[in-house]
């Protein structure tokens, strides 16, 4: 079960964190690897990793927020790898703090683009390929929590990524009898680089909150990520999941 050899995998912002996790799942369960990132040291670095694991995996380089970068990596991935048959729209960001009526246009345009319209832009080309070769697909988004719960000085945020929630229901309803099916993850709070950059006191304040006590590591990102690409998944669509741990239905 749960076998992806095969299968190419392109996971945007896949050069780190929850990305870079997610990547090394598909890799253990035999995918061939395509990570689109902005950094090219962070991109080098990424294939360094996966490729002693003894994955198959590129690295092209593309800032998801452009049009004409995402056209450029889907046709030099396509180039390289044939065909695309799994994509996480995983690159994002917590984009401005302050109050909504603190934040300029340019604030909130930017993380509209970073965090929405950067999925849509990934999406398209790779939609229109898997139709013109009638295969069956994964598309998944990275999403969040925040997305159902609110929070309060990051409103740009939790609106985008309700909105990925939105736009995820309606690619399964577009894309299901394509065989394409279309899903959601939603993490609460992950260790990364940067979240531990956060208070401490904030990071004890989810680790109490959450029903298992826990807050979650990257290592829980490589079984969701490998279940929603797997075949194993395929009635399962329109779906979000939220992976933090009971944080959701354990309010204090």
């Amino acid at each position: 079960m749960f076998d992806l050899g095969g299968k190419v995998a392109l996971v945007t912002g896949g050069n780190g964190g929850l990305g870079l996790a997610m990547a090394k799942g598909l890799s253990k369960a035999g995918a061939r690897i395509a990570i689109w990132g902005r950094n090219p040291e962070k991109n080098a670095a990424a294939v360094k990793i996966l490729s002693d694991m003894g994955t198959d995996v590129q690295a092209f380089s593309c800032d998801v927020t452009d049009t004409q970068s995402v056209n450029a990596a889907f046709e030099a991935t396509m180039a390289a790898c044939g065909q695309i048959d799994i994509c996480f729209a995983n690159a994002g960001g917590s984009g401005p703090s302050g109050m909504l009526h603190e934040l300029t246009d340019d604030a909130w345009a930017g993380i509209v683009d970073l965090n929405l319209n950067s999925v849509v832009k990934t999406f398209r080309p790779v939609i229109a390929q898997l139709l013109a070769r009638k295969a069956p697909g994964k598309l998944i988004v990275t999403s969040s929590v925040a997305s159902l719960m609110g929070t309060g000085g990051r409103a740009g945020y939790a609106t985008t990524k309700a909105a990925v929630n939105g736009l995820v229901r309606s690619l399964a309803i577009e894309l299901g009898r394509a065989d394409i099916q279309v899903n959601a993850i939603l993490p609460g709070f992950i260790e990364t680089d940067m979240s531990k950059e956060t208070h401490p006191a904030f990071q004890e304040a989810c680790r109490r909150r959450a029903a298992s006590g826990k807050i979650g590591t990257l290592d829980d990102m490589e079984g969701i990520a490998v279940f929603l690409a797997a075949e194993e998944s395929r009635l399962m669509t329109g779906q979000t999941l939220v992976m933090d741990g009971g944080h959701l239905i354990h309010p204090m």
